[in-house]
């Protein structure tokens, strides 16, 4: 399946433009203004064998949430438009991945249905520029505009950043198996035969 697509969004708050190619080896190109999103995009890039491109342009002066919200809300359009009418692929996909002290699992139906849970460990604000709390919005908005059902449990995990990065590798690892095409899988995977 060759399943790519650019998707844009221009709001007075942030200027973001996505290439996305679900088929790819795993090839990014992250500007975002805020260098440890970038670096978890490469990761879910890497992880998920997407080739991915983000340009984002945000009112980082402000904060940083609009720019993270809005790259979630563009990637998941770009995931929607790539995925087209979801006939073939695998649908479901599930990754258990650590990152040295955490553990993180990530269960993901391309269901055209958005819901996101999350279940991380409580921390007092750290105050990292990029907190767990940050990245819950980026997965929201993802799932949302992506059609996800979205379900993001870390089991234990004493270092933030090792649980954020940990998070953003399941994802790209569950993606990775529901995006595969099944030659078992004639039309879309579904009781329904729609979804």
């Amino acid at each position: 399946m060759e399943a790519k697509t650019e998707v844009e969004r221009k709001t007075k708050e942030t200027a973001i433009r996505i290439g996305l190619k679900l088929d790819g080896s795993g090839q990014s190109e992250i500007s975002t203004g805020i260098p440890f999103f970038d670096h978890m995009l490469v990761l879910l890039a890497v992880h998920g064998f997407f080739d991915l491109a983000v340009k984002a342009k945000g009112d980082l002066e402000v904060d940083f949430h609009h720019t993270v919200e809005d790259v979630g809300l563009v990637l998941g359009e770009a995931f929607d438009q790539a995925l087209g009418n979801r006939k073939g692929i695998k649908r479901f996909g599930h990754a258990v991945t650590p990152m040295d002290d955490a553990l993180t699992s990530v269960t993901v139906d391309l269901s055209k249905r958005p819901f996101l849970a999350y279940h991380v460990p409580s921390f007092h604000p750290s105050g990292a520029a990029f907190s767990l709390s940050l990245a819950k919005e980026f997965f929201r908005a993802f799932a949302t505009r992506g059609g996800l059902n979205l379900h993001i449990n870390v089991s234990y995990g004493e270092n933030e950043h090792h649980i954020i990065e940990s998070l953003f590798k399941a994802l790209g690892r569950a993606l990775d198996q529901a995006t595969l095409m099944d030659a078992r899988i004639k039309d879309i995977r579904s009781s329904k035969g729609t979804l």
